[in-house]
């Protein structure tokens, strides 16, 4: 089973490659499934019905920084049809299945839980991300000015926990440790946080949530997976099941990036046996 279930298009605030080109190369390379996630940040986006949108600069992401971003969550309406097309459009050559990436913080909380009331017969997978902490942002350093590296990095977890703690509407924990990818002062040590980090592992197995495998490392150059094989290795030993592969691609350029990477050190390494996809909110297990 080849699935990329962490992919962006022009419905993201951060990606301009349209949906269709998405689905034509994933079909190109011979996925069997693909899942579009685009973004929802409340806090420090709005939805377009709000109006007076703000435009900021390229984030790093992928665009050049002269080029404008709408500060904009999905278009929701314009989102699902289109999904639908193409679905249907494409139903004999891959089976496309409609996410969203929710960016919760506990401040946002009640925003996610109308969201997920008005279209959850549309969803069929959830990717829940903690993107900001306070309405501040990783990539920026913004949440990190002002705090040891100590704090940030317990802030970041426990905010995590929280989130999690309080919200269940959503399917699979993205990126977990994303902090460690914005981290200026180096590699924080796992035994630092290992605790932490195992009671939101714990919280999410208990809840029947899953987390992912986000191939978005290797093209950052990082120096270890994202989550990191520690923690990978901690969620099978606490009895985590559900995995995901995703790769949090806002181009086609990196849709399926490393998949097979990810899937040797998942098989091999870790020693997981089964990858899993979700049909409208149920997750679905399969052999490597």
């Amino acid at each position: 089973m080849l699935a990329d279930y962490h992919v962006h298009t022009e419905f993201s605030d951060d990606s301009q490659e349209l949906m269709e080109e998405q689905v034509k190369k994933a079909i190109d390379l011979g996925l069997d499934e693909l899942c579009i996630t685009d973004h929802v940040d409340y806090g420090v986006k709005k939805d377009w019905t709000e109006g007076d949108i703000v435009y900021r600069p390229g984030d790093g992401i992928g665009l050049a920084i002269e080029e404008q971003q709408p500060l904009a969550n999905v278009d929701y309406p314009a989102y699902f049809a289109k999904f639908r097309r193409l679905r249907d459009e494409f139903s004999r050559e891959i089976n496309l299945r409609c996410g969203l990436e929710f960016g919760v913080q506990t401040g946002t909380i009640h925003r996610y839980e109308e969201l997920f009331a008005r279209y959850e017969q549309e969803l069929d997978f959830v990717l829940l991300s903690i993107h900001q902490v306070e309405n501040k942002e990783f990539w920026n350093q913004e949440f990190q000015q002002g705090r040891t590296q100590k704090e940030y990095n317990e802030r970041y977890y426990q905010e995590m926990y929280n989130v999690i703690k309080a919200f269940k509407h959503y399917s699979v924990l993205a990126h977990v440790n994303l902090i460690s990818r914005y981290d200026k002062q180096g590699k924080y040590p796992f035994a630092a946080v290992r605790d932490m980090v195992a009671e939101i592992l714990k919280l999410a197995i208990a809840d029947g949530k899953g987390i992912e495998l986000n191939t978005s490392s290797w093209h950052y150059g990082l120096d270890d997976t994202m989550p990191s094989r520690d923690i990978l290795r901690l969620y099978k030993d606490l009895g985590g099941k559900i995995i995901t592969i995703g790769s949090d691609a806002h181009s086609t350029k990196y849709l399926a990036d490393h998949m097979r990477d990810a899937w040797e050190i998942l098989v091999n390494e870790i020693g997981f046996a089964k990858i899993y996809t979700f049909a409208h909110g149920e997750p679905i297990a399969h052999d490597f």
